[in-house]
C-alpha cells in the first residue's frame, strides 16, 4: 500500500485474542501477569520474587501454619497483611514482599520460631540447608530478645526403624504430617497436646511404619526429622551430586545421587512432573547401602576343584569365551541362552543383544524370569503415568502397586483424591489401593476373564467406562499362577473398550528398556520359562545369567534348580555372589547403580539418564563393555568404544529410540519417550484351571516392598524391615483348617510341602492362601515358597494341615 491508497478494514489487524486465564497483578511495583487460580506465593515466585516459607510446599494443601509467608497485599480495599500461600491472585491486587511492614512482620516470625529452637546448627544433619537457617539470615531480626530458658524434651527419638525425631528443633510447619495424610495415606504421624506443649509424635504403639517415610526427612525444613541411615554421614557443603534415575523398580524416579569422599551417602527425590513429583519410597531412597556393601563382587571368579578362585580379567574373558565356543562346537547358537539384562542400563541390555543374537546367533534371550508378563504386552497402545493419573477410568488388573511400584501407587491415590478419577480394580487380594477404589472385583485365582466379562456387563461399570479416557494398568498379580489368566482378560477389557490404553505394571528396574532394545525372543527363540525348561532337559549348553538369579527370583523354585543342573556351562554377570552364581564356572564383576552412566527406560517408555556418581567397586566394569570385549575375542567388534557409541547405536538401530539421543536427554531432564512398535502384540492364551477340590486352597503369591532382594538383604537399614515367610488366610477360614494363628502348619501342592506359620488377614479371599515371595527366613533355604509352584500350570491349589 502507498501513501496515497486508502485504508481498508482489511488493512487493520486483528487484536491479539485476550487470554482468559491471565490476571494482571503488581509486586513490588511491577506488573506481573499471574494465571488464574494461582496463589500470591507463586505468582511472586514465577516473577521471581522470592517469599520466604515453611510449611508451604507446591505438592501439599496450603495450610498457613508458619506465616513466614506474610506480605502487604492491596486488594483496593486498602493494604492489609496476609499469608501468601493462602490467598489465589485477583485482578488488579497490588502485592508488597519487601515493604517494612512485610518486613517486620517475617522479622517477628522469625524471632519467635527461633524462641525455642536450639541453636545446634553445628552439630545437625539440616545445618547448611536449612531453610530456618538461611532464612534467619536473610529475613530474620539478626538477634534476638528472648534470653529465657529455651524448652527441652527427650532427644532424638525413633518414630520408626529409618526416621529420628527431635522435637525440640520442631517448628510445627505440618509438612511432615500432611505429607503423611494428603500424599501417602499413612496418618502414622500426627500433632499432639495443646498450645505451647503442641508437638509432632507418633500414636502410642504405632511406629511411623510408612514405606514412604523417608520424604519426610527431606521436606522438613529444619533437622527435626532425620533419617537413621544418613545421620552424622556428612555436611551439605562435603556433598558431590548429580541427577540420576532410580532403578530400584520400573517407576523411573529422578533422583540426586549424593556422596562423598567417593562413598554414597544420601538419594534424594527430583521433582519430575510426569513421573515422581519428587516423591521416593524408602526402598529406593535408603538402597544405596547395597551399593557399599563389603559383600559386592571385586574381582572376576573362576570355578575349580576347590571351588571359586579369584583371576584377572584378561583369564576370566578367555574362560567365558572359550565356554561359549565349546558351547558352540558342542550344540550350536541355540544351544546358548540368556536370562536377564533388567536391572542394567540401556546400553548394557543393548550390548549383551547384540553378543546373543548377532554374535553367538542364539535367539533364546529374555529379559523377564516366569514373573512378568509377555513381550507383547509391550505392543499394546501404551499411556503414561500423566494419563493413567488424569484418566476418568483406571482399571488395575495389576499387582499391589503399593508394594511393587510404590511412587506409581502415590500418582494414583492422588488421581482419585482429587476427583480426577475412579479405579476399578480387579484383584485376589486386598491392595493398598482397595479403600481408594471406586469398585473393586475380587476373583479367584484363574478367574480373572470371567470376573471382567461379568464387571463390563454392570450398567453402572459400562456407564462410568463411557464417560471418558480408560487406562488399564496390567500385571503379574499372583506367582503362583501362568500370565495366561491375565492376558486373557487383559484382551477381554481391550476387545470391550477398544480405545483403552494400557500401563505395562512391569517390577525390574530396566525390563521395558532391555527388552525394547534387544533382550527378548528372537525369530524362534524361547521366552524365560522356555529356557529354563531347555536347560533342566539338558539342552542348553550355556546359559548366560545377566544379573539374574533364578533360584531366587523364579516362581517355580524346582524349575530354576533343575535348570542349573541341567545347564552344562554356566556363566554370570552380577554385582553379588547369590544362590545362582555360585553354581556359575565363569563370575565376571558388574558396575553398580552410580557407577556408570547410561540410560533407563520406565514401564511408560520414558526413557531418562543415568549418572555416575562414585569409582566403580574393585575391578568391575560396566556390563556393555563386557560384552564388547568378549565379542571381540569371538572375533566381532561391536564399535563401542565408550557408552556413548552405544547410546548412538541404539539411537540408530532400535525402532521408536532414534530421538534418544545424548543430546536430546541434556536437553529434557524429565526424559524422552521411546517405545517399541515393532514388537507384536501378545495372542489370548488358553486358560486350564482343572478340576477345583473344595477341601483345597487356591495360592496367591505376591512380593513386599521388603524382602530378600539384594537391595534390601546388603542394606542394613532395610534388611530388618522384610516382614518375613507365613501363609495368611481369611480369618473365617482358621477353624476349617484345624489349627489356631501362630501355629505351625503343613502347605503342599502337587509339585511340593513346606511348613509356614499360620496368619489371618481380612484382605485374603476365603478358599485363598496368600504368602509372600522370596522373604527371609532362619535358616538359609528352609522354606521355599517356588517348591508349591508349577510354572506350567495355570493356577496352584493347596492344602493347608495342622502340624
Amino acid at each position: 500500500m502507498t501513501a496515497t491508497d486508502t485504508p481498508t478494514l482489511d488493512d487493520v489487524p486483528e487484536p491479539a485474542p485476550v487470554d482468559p486465564n491471565a490476571v494482571s497483578i503488581t509486586i513490588n511495583g511491577r506488573a506481573v501477569t499471574a494465571r488464574k487460580g494461582d496463589l500470591i506465593i507463586t505468582a511472586a515466585e514465577n516473577a521471581g520474587d522470592y517469599i520466604p516459607r515453611f510449611c508451604y510446599h507446591e505438592r501439599m494443601s496450603s495450610v498457613g501454619m508458619c506465616r513466614m509467608c506474610l506480605v502487604e497485599v492491596d486488594t483496593g480495599r486498602g493494604p492489609q497483611i496476609m499469608p501468601s500461600c493462602m490467598f489465589p491472585v485477583s485482578p488488579d491486587m497490588k502485592v508488597y514482599t519487601d515493604s517494612p511492614v512485610a518486613k517486620a512482620a517475617q522479622e517477628g516470625v522469625i524471632e519467635l520460631l527461633l524462641a525455642n529452637h536450639p541453636l545446634d546448627c553445628p552439630v545437625c544433619d539440616k545445618g547448611g540447608e536449612c531453610p530456618l537457617q538461611d532464612q534467619s539470615f536473610s529475613h530474620g531480626p539478626g538477634e534476638s530478645r528472648y534470653v529465657e530458658e529455651k524448652r527441652h524434651y527427650e532427644k532424638p527419638i525413633p518414630i520408626s526403624d529409618l526416621v529420628f525425631l527431635d522435637r525440640e528443633r520442631c517448628i510445627l510447619c505440618d509438612r511432615c504430617t500432611r505429607f503423611a495424610d494428603e500424599v501417602a495415606g499413612d496418618a502414622l504421624i500426627s500433632f499432639t497436646h495443646r498450645g505451647n506443649l503442641t508437638q509432632v509424635n507418633t500414636f502410642p504403639d504405632e511406629p511411623f511404619a510408612s514405606y514412604f517415610s523417608g520424604n519426610t526427612v527431606q521436606i522438613c525444613p529444619v533437622g527435626a526429622l532425620t533419617a537413621s541411615p544418613y545421620r552424622f554421614k556428612a555436611r551439605p557443603w562435603d556433598l558431590q551430586e548429580a541427577e540420576s534415575t532410580c532403578t530400584t523398580c520400573s517407576v523411573g524416579c529422578r533422583t540426586a545421587v549424593q556422596s562423598t569422599r567417593d562413598e554414597l551417602v544420601r538419594y534424594q527425590g527430583v521433582d519430575s512432573d510426569p513421573v515422581n513429583w519428587g516423591w521416593l519410597c524408602d526402598k529406593g531412597r535408603f538402597g544405596f547401602e547395597s551399593v557399599g556393601s563389603d559383600d559386592r563382587l571385586a574381582t572376576p571368579l573362576v570355578l575349580t576343584a576347590t571351588g571359586h578362585q579369584p583371576t584377572s580379567w584378561n583369564s576370566a574373558i578367555n574362560s567365558t569365551v572359550q565356554l561359549i565356543k565349546d558351547a558352540l562346537a558342542a550344540g550350536g547358537p541355540s544351544s546358548i541362552a540368556l536370562l536377564g539384562g533388567a536391572r542394567g542400563t540401556n546400553e548394557d541390555a543393548f550390548a549383551f543383544a547384540r553378543l546373543a543374537h548377532d554374535v553367538i546367533g542364539t535367539p533364546n534371550v529374555s529379559s523377564q524370569l516366569v514373573d512378568g508378563l509377555p513381550v507383547g504386552v509391550l505392543g499394546l497402545p501404551r499411556a503414561t503415568i500423566d494419563q493413567a493419573a488424569s484418566a476418568k477410568t483406571i482399571i488395575l488388573l495389576a499387582p499391589d502397586l503399593k508394594e511393587e511400584l510404590p511412587v506409581l501407587y502415590l500418582r494414583l491415590r492422588d488421581a482419585v483424591e482429587k476427583k480426577r478419577s475412579k479405579i476399578l480394580e480387579f484383584t485376589s487380594k486386598g491392595s493398598g489401593l482397595t479403600k481408594y477404589a471406586w469398585k473393586t472385583v475380587y476373583y479367584e485365582p484363574g478367574t480373572q476373564a470371567d470376573a471382567v466379562t461379568t464387571a463390563l456387563a454392570d450398567p453402572a461399570i459400562a456407564v462410568q467406562i463411557a464417560s471418558g479416557d480408560v487406562v488399564v494398568v496390567a500385571g503379574r498379580a499372583n506367582l503362583a499362577e501362568s500370565s495366561a489368566p491375565t492376558i486373557a482378560a487383559l484382551n477381554v477389557l481391550l476387545g470391550a473398550i477398544p480405545t483403552a490404553s494400557v500401563l505395562p505394571a512391569l517390577r525390574r528396574g530396566n525390563v521395558v528398556g532391555a527388552t525394547q532394545v534387544g533382550i527378548r525372543p528372537g525369530a524362534g527363540g524361547l521366552d524365560s520359562r522356555g529356557i529354563l525348561e531347555a536347560a533342566a532337559h539338558g539342552s542348553i549348553e550355556c546359559l548366560i545369567l545377566l544379573g539374574s538369579d533364578p533360584l531366587s527370583d523364579v516362581p517355580d523354585a524346582d524349575l530354576a534348580r533343575r535348570a542349573l543342573a541341567g545347564a552344562r556351562r554356566i556363566i554370570a554377570i552380577d554385582t553379588f555372589v547369590n544362590d545362582s552364581t555360585a553354581l556359575a564356572h565363569v563370575v565376571l564383576p558388574a558396575a553398580g547403580y552410580a557407577e556408570k552412566i547410561g540410560t533407563t527406560t520406565n514401564l511408560e517408555g520414558r526413557t531418562t539418564s543415568l549418572a555416575q556418581k562414585i569409582t566403580a567397586h574393585g575391578t568391575s566394569r560396566p556390563d556393555w563393555m563386557i560384552a564388547g570385549e568378549i565379542a571381540r575375542q569371538l572375533g566381532t567388534d561391536l564399535g563401542f568404544s565408550s557408552v556413548a557409541d552405544v547410546t548412538a547405536a541404539i539411537a540408530t538401530h532400535v525402532d521408536g529410540y532414534d530421538g534418544v539421543t545424548t543430546n536430546a536427554l541434556a536437553a529434557a531432564p524429565n526424559g524422552v519417550i521411546a517405545l517399541a512398535p515393532s514388537i507384536d502384540r501378545v495372542n489370548t492364551p488358553t486358560v486350564d484351571l482343572g478340576d477345583r477340590n473344595a477341601y483345597d486352597f487356591r495360592l496367591v503369591v505376591s512380593r513386599k516392598l521388603y524382602d530378600a532382594g539384594v537391595a534390601v538383604a546388603h542394606a542394613p537399614s532395610l534388611a530388618p524391615l522384610a516382614p518375613g515367610v507365613a501363609v495368611f488366610v481369611n480369618p473365617l477360614d482358621v477353624t476349617r483348617i484345624g489349627s489356631s494363628i501362630g501355629a505351625e502348619v503343613t502347605v503342599s501342592s502337587s509339585t511340593g510341602r513346606i511348613v509356614l506359620t499360620l496368619r489371618a488377614d481380612a484382605s485374603v479371599q476365603r478358599g485363598s492362601a496368600w504368602v509372600p515371595f522370596n522373604q527371609p527366613t532362619s535358616a538359609a533355604g528352609a522354606v521355599k515358597i517356588g517348591d508349591l509352584i508349577d510354572a506350567g500350570a495355570s493356577v496352584t491349589d493347596v492344602r493347608i494341615e495342622s502340624i
